[in-house]
C-alpha cells in the first residue's frame, strides 16, 4: 500500500507547515486556495471566515457567491488559525451537517 504511506506522509508534511499538532478529533483538509478570504477573528480566537471567487464578491459588492465559516474553537487545539508564509489554514465550522474542516487559503488572495 505506498499509496497510503505516501498519504500519511503528506499529510503530516502539510501539518508540519502549519505547526498543526492533531489531538482527539481528526479533521478532514479543504483546499479553499482559489478563493479571496478575510479572516474576522476576535481576542479569545472565535470569528469567522468570509470567502468568494473575486474580491467583490467577498465584500458583498456584487451576486458572486460568498461564503462565511466560523472559526470552530475546538477544545482540544490550542490554536485554530494557523498562519504560513504563503497559506493560511483556519479550523472552521460549515454549520452545515456537522462538517469541520481544516480550511486552507492562499495568503496572497487575503483580503485586509
Amino acid at each position: 500500500m505506498e499509496k497510503l504511506t505516501e498519504y500519511f506522509k503528506l499529510q503530516k508534511e502539510i501539518y508540519d507547515y502549519f505547526g498543526y499538532e492533531e489531538d482527539w478529533c481528526k479533521f478532514p483538509i479543504s483546499d479553499a486556495r482559489e478563493f479571496y478570504w478575510e479572516l474576522n477573528q476576535n481576542s479569545n480566537g472565535s470569528g469567522y471566515v468570509v470567502f468568494a471567487k473575486t474580491i467583490k464578491g467577498c465584500k458583498g459588492e456584487d451576486d458572486s457567491d460568498c461564503y462565511k465559516n466560523s472559526i470552530y474553537t475546538q477544545r482540544f487545539l490550542k490554536k485554530w488559525v494557523y498562519i504560513g508564509q504563503d497559506f493560511t489554514m483556519i479550523l472552521v465550522d460549515t454549520h452545515c451537517d456537522g462538517n469541520k474542516f481544516l480550511q486552507i487559503f492562499d495568503n496572497a488572495k487575503e483580503i485586509k
